[in-house]
């Protein structure tokens, strides 16, 4: 399985940065921009700290297979690549999001002035913040399953 890069990730941040910046441009010219919703920042939070809990929790295991201590419980190959799955689906999904609340953030800064315009602001910005970190989180979990030999290569 091919490893995630960072330059991907932040190509897809950036392009849909901008399409989103450019888009909520357009869509303000031809009448109001819809909210922010208020549960993203939230929801993207939790995301990246299930992501975490269960890359400490691999790297605790992993760790107790490779020093072969008496009673560790060991990790499944197949759990391992479940693992890897998911954090590179959370990683390719929350990157462009992430872009996208940054561009409506951006663009809500022309706004600052209106209060509903800067809580919107707030909010696309931790909504974006919170995309970093579950980015983040699934690249911590994607190094986490990398096999010994991947290093050597490395």
């Amino acid at each position: 399985m091919r490893e995630l890069r960072i330059r991907t990730l932040a190509l897809a941040f950036v392009a849909v940065g901008l399409l989103a910046w450019a888009g909520a441009r357009l869509w303000q010219a031809f009448g109001s921009l819809p909210g922010v919703p208020a549960a993203a920042p939230f929801v993207l939070a939790l995301i990246a700290v299930g992501l975490l809990a269960g890359a400490l929790s691999l790297r605790a295991r992993l760790k107790a297979q490779r020093e072969r201590r008496p009673g560790a419980k060991g990790v499944n190959p197949l759990t391992a690549t479940r693992a890897v799955v998911l954090a590179q689906a959370s990683a390719l999904v929350a990157a462009p999001v992430a872009g996208l609340y940054a561009g409506v953030a951006v663009f809500l800064l022309e706004f600052l002035e209106v209060p509903a315009r800067r809580g919107q602001a707030l909010t696309a910005g931790f909504a974006a913040l919170a995309g970093v970190a579950v980015v983040a989180t699934a690249l911590y979990l994607q190094h986490v399953c990398r096999l010994p030999e991947d290093e050597e290569e490395a």
